[in-house]
């Protein structure tokens, strides 16, 4: 089961970073609407989230949402991304397979996936084909 979840948390640190890297850097503070946060808030959001989740739902840590202020260029989200991804890869390294905490990884994995579904719609909303999506 560990193996296949390591298979699964690479797809999605990849094919995040592959969203995150298509939307040039000087669209990164668009938004469809003025209600939601723009690209890299909603990517900061999926940085800060993998850190959240893995720190209450894996660790069993129990911390408060205090998420920082945003970072707003594509350079310094796309390595607060890498080194979030980094970190729950060295987490699940350390965990045993029998691990209760590895249900944890499906919660995150699975917030992932739905911000990062929101990402590609605001690329498409900027005329952006998404990258191809990795299985």
């Amino acid at each position: 089961m560990k193996e296949q979840l390591k298979t699964i948390l690479t797809n999605s640190k990849s094919y995040t970073l592959a969203v995150a890297a298509a939307m040039p850097a000087d669209t990164y503070g668009f938004k469809p609407v003025d209600t939601v946060w723009n690209f890299g808030e909603l990517l900061n959001h999926i940085g800060y989230g993998i850190y959240w989740w893995e720190e209450n739902y894996i660790r069993g840590i129990e911390t408060d949402w205090n998420p920082p202020a945003s970072l707003t260029s594509k350079s310094k989200i796309a390595t607060y991304l890498l080194d979030a991804f980094e970190m729950l890869e060295k987490t699940l390294a350390e965990l045993s397979d029998r691990n209760e905490a590895i249900a944890g990884f499906h919660t995150t994995l699975d917030h992932i996936t739905h911000h990062r579904g929101q990402a590609t719609t605001y690329l498409r909303c900027c005329g952006i084909t998404p990258p191809e999506y990795i299985y």
